[in-house]
């Protein structure tokens, strides 16, 4: 079965990229447990859970797993006891591995 990556490095409050991966990860059936969603960067911000996000509720609700980048998240200053339950922090090698291994991605 086909896995796909949907990337996205783009700030979750200035940017439609997350909300438009959570709504293609929750109306696609091909999505859901094979999938994953990569944050980076600035889209790092969403991870936090202060922040509150609801397109993290739609990927939880799919059975996309959420990963965040842990360069990206020490870069913003952002602890591991302030990600949402529903992020996993990874190092960067996490999306290589994915990209390695052949997941169809998206990225934003």
């Amino acid at each position: 079965m086909q896995s796909y990556l949907l990337i996205e490095s783009r700030d979750p409050f200035e940017s439609r990229g997350l909300r438009n991966a959570s709504e293609l990860a929750t109306r696609s059936p091909r999505t859901g447990p094979r999938s994953r969603s990569f944050c980076s960067e600035n889209a790092v911000l969403a991870s936090r859970s202060a922040a509150r996000v609801r397109e993290l509720d739609k990927f939880a609700k799919a059975g996309v797993r959420v990963l965040a980048d842990e360069f990206s998240l020490r870069e913003r200053g952002i602890g591991s006891e302030q990600i949402a339950a529903t992020v996993k922090a990874v190092p960067i090698g996490t999306l290589v591995e994915e990209l390695v291994a052949g997941a169809r991605r998206f990225w934003n």
